[in-house]
């Protein structure tokens, strides 16, 4: 069998199980761990799997059920953010990282960077950078979460507060041009705001679907946004978003965006 056809093998045998060990994909495909881990860092690479517990788990956005149409091309859009924020990252600098399979995505996107130092609450965030050694990752205690694999908490706004980080970046569950970031869960606003309150740079990286969900817990309005990375914005949305606020729509090409 090929690696392409391993792969996929692997992919929907995941999508079966919901976790597979990595001794086990081993033995069932007759590799070695190493193949093994080879073929687990291209498919996590392409955000269609995630590194969990020793093995292999699917993305949190990706868990609930195999991804429709409407999925994949946001997670494609959402890779394609994800690389533009690690390209903007340079080497040796002190990042905190918040909740969400997004942020998940830019970590995945950031691990051949060096010299990086890594402050975060999202589990998967470690578990995606554990493959580099020449990133610290320092992780907060809290409340953990089964389902988002992260804590929340006090200990969590706490922890980003004894830091000044270099960049902070964030998502958000829904965004709306008078109110701003919004979330679902408070504990996830709370972190949300933290690392914007402590940090040099804040970054938003979320798609454009997010003008179209509403949730109600307020993270902060656009003004304490320095740059946000999307896919594409409306001529409507762009007019009604403060004018200081530096757009990059990573769905255009480059002469676009400039």
């Amino acid at each position: 069998m090929g690696a392409k056809d391993r792969q996929q093998s692997i992919l929907e045998w995941v999508h079966e199980q919901k976790h597979v060990e990595v001794e086990d994909i081993a033995n069932r495909f007759g590799v070695t761990t190493q193949t093994v881990r080879r073929d687990i860092n291209k498919l996590c690479e392409q955000g269609l799997l995630r590194r969990r517990y020793g093995g292999v788990s699917l993305p949190a956005n990706t868990a609930t059920s195999a991804p429709g149409d409407a999925q994949v091309r946001y997670l494609h859009a959402k890779q394609q953010m994800a690389r533009r924020v690690a390209a903007d990252i340079p080497e040796g600098a002190t990042v905190s990282l918040g909740v969400g399979s997004t942020v998940e995505l830019v970590a995945q996107a950031l691990i051949h960077h060096h010299r990086l130092r890594i402050l975060t609450n999202n589990l998967s965030v470690a578990a995606a950078l554990s493959g580099n050694p020449g990133i610290e990752v320092i992780v907060s205690g809290g409340h953990y979460r089964h389902q988002h694999h992260d804590v929340v908490g006090p200990e969590v706004t706490s922890f980003f507060s004894s830091f000044i980080t270099d960049f902070g970046i964030i998502s958000t569950g829904s965004m709306d041009p008078q109110h701003g970031l919004m979330d679902y869960d408070i504990r996830e606003a709370e972190v949300s705001r933290a690392i914007i309150a402590n940090t040099r740079t804040r970054l938003l990286v979320a798609d454009h679907s997010k003008w179209s969900t509403n949730s109600h817990c307020k993270i902060a309005s656009f003004r304490y946004v320095d740059r946000f990375y999307t896919d594409t914005l409306s001529d409507e949305t762009l007019q009604a978003l403060p004018g200081a606020l530096n757009i990059l729509e990573c769905g255009k090409s480059t002469a676009d965006v400039a």
